[in-house]
């Protein structure tokens, strides 16, 4: 039997609930079978109010790959939802937050194969006292062993066309300077080349890194860190038989020609990363969380509160991560 796939409900008052439902709907293009964590009722009421024909079937883990080619499996929660679409509330956080702890705990267990998560609102959880920078920390934290700090995670945005990493990620653009370190390069690239073998198959991960400042530093008359960090931490992960090369000017590394010669970039912060790859690959790219021991992926998208409920989400991008999900967790050697 195959285990399926863990969904977490995201933000109920977001377009979470309707790309979960599209997404069953297109359950025979290929998709893994899944269950969604979040209240059965919700959803019913959602699937009713969009008017997309999906029966909602309540199941434990084990049962849902034998409900998925009828019904949409969902394993409830404790609480029950009743957010409306496009109206962010509080009060829908602790079930929100209650979804995700579920789908690690079943991954963890093995009841589940992988955790693929709808997107949350960061400053709603943030209202109800949720205190962690975001889904990654999260989910690090929640693979902590007993006694032991929380793994370091890396957000990686991965398409067929492209994988991103922002090094430095959730900080002011003034503080990115000061937050790169080589020491934090080196961990990046050890993380982002070990999980490529491991997860993704490639035996030989190839690694390009970005320069922080215009024209890669333009030889220190424009910026130091790339002489002062980035270059020492290239040769650092060479020396570890990594291949990576660098630093290179940010603005020619992401041109179809450019993008042949390495299997993921490695950028020093947030929008460095995520601009090229939401041009390239807007609807298509996938959120992979890598450096845990198990399996996360998500629609590289947020809640879009501005459009919940109308019926027009996209589910591409949540159907990209659930198979994406389903392939890593069949080839995957986890971080120990």
């Amino acid at each position: 039997m195959t285990r399926p796939l863990a969904l977490t409900q995201g933000d109920p008052a977001g377009i979470g609930p309707e790309i979960a439902l599209k997404a069953w709907l297109r359950r025979d293009d290929g998709l893994p079978p899944f269950f969604v964590l979040s209240d059965p009722d919700f959803l019913a009421r959602a699937a009713a109010r969009l008017g997309l024909d999906v029966p909602v079937r309540v199941v434990v883990p084990e049962n849902a790959e034998a409900v998925f080619a009828k019904a949409l499996p969902v394993v409830p929660l404790s609480r029950r939802v009743s957010a409306e679409p496009s109206r962010p509330d509080p009060a829908s956080a602790a079930a929100t937050i209650e979804s995700i702890e579920q789908a690690v705990a079943l991954t963890r267990s093995g009841e589940a194969a992988a955790v693929v998560t709808c997107p949350i609102a960061k400053h709603v959880l943030y209202a109800a006292g949720f205190h962690h920078p975001g889904h990654t920390e999260f989910l690090a934290a929640l693979a902590a062993e007993d006694g032991r700090p929380a793994p370091r995670s890396v957000m990686m945005l991965w398409s067929e066309s492209l994988a991103v990493v922002p090094v430095t990620v959730h900080i002011p653009l003034k503080d990115v300077p000061d937050a790169l370190t080589q020491d934090l390069v080196v961990e990046t690239g050890r993380i982002v080349a070990h999980d490529l073998r491991t997860r993704f198959g490639l035996a030989r991960p190839r690694l390009a890194l970005a320069g922080l400042n215009p024209h890669a530093g333009e030889a220190g008359t424009m910026g130091t860190e790339e002489r002062d960090v980035i270059a020492p931490a290239i040769d650092r992960l060479q020396a570890e038989g990594i291949e990576a090369s660098g630093p290179w000017p940010a603005d020619t590394m992401f041109h179809a020609r450019a993008r042949k010669g390495y299997d993921a970039a490695l950028a020093m912060y947030h929008d460095q990363a995520l601009v090229p790859i939401k041009t390239v690959a807007f609807d298509d790219a996938v959120n992979v969380t890598l450096g845990l021991p198990f399996v996360r992926t998500s629609p590289d998208h947020g809640t879009a509160f501005d459009i919940a409920g109308s019926g027009i989400a996209r589910p591409d991008s949540l159907i990209a991560a659930l198979r994406l999900a389903g392939r890593l967790a069949t080839n995957s050697t986890p971080h120990s």
